[in-house]
């Protein structure tokens, strides 16, 4: 688990370096949508080389075969390096990761309450509640 858990902080390090850093290919692109499709695109570029080189490439040809509303995580995640891009020179990193933990954390309870996107129910406690009302503090302390 701890593996896991390291690896997500990894992740989340990688997202807070991703914004200023796209914040910047946008300034000197001019825009920020380019510079999230560029964004986009280099990161694709890499999947599909580790893909085929760890020999997963085949995976490929079964596109056609998965529900096609599988296909809107790519919509929300272009959504967010534009969001990202666009919010982060006006908000500051610390405030933009508040605001995108705060809202990831909105939406799994909601997601854990209900069980939708295929996930398993599990009990929305006052505590998870807390740790949401933690996470809003800490979006309203980063503006102070």
């Amino acid at each position: 688990m701890w593996l896991a858990v390291a690896a997500v902080a990894l992740g989340g390090v990688a997202i807070a370096v991703q914004a200023p850093i796209n914040a910047a290919l946008g300034r000197g692109l001019g825009a920020p949508v380019p510079a999230a499709a560029v964004s986009f695109g280099v990161g694709f570029l890499v999947l599909l080389a580790v893909s085929v080189v760890q020999g997963q490439g085949g995976a490929y040809l079964k596109l056609g075969q998965v529900p096609t509303w599988t296909l809107l995580g790519g919509l929300l995640g272009a959504w967010y390096v534009f969001a990202a891009v666009w919010g982060v020179a006006s908000l500051g990193v610390v405030t933009l990761v508040a605001a995108l933990v705060f809202g990831q954390m909105a939406a799994a309870l909601v997601i854990d309450a209900t069980g939708i996107l295929g996930m398993a129910v599990r009990e929305i406690t006052p505590t998870r509640i807390a740790a949401a009302g933690m996470v809003l503090g800490g979006l309203v302390l980063s503006r102070l």
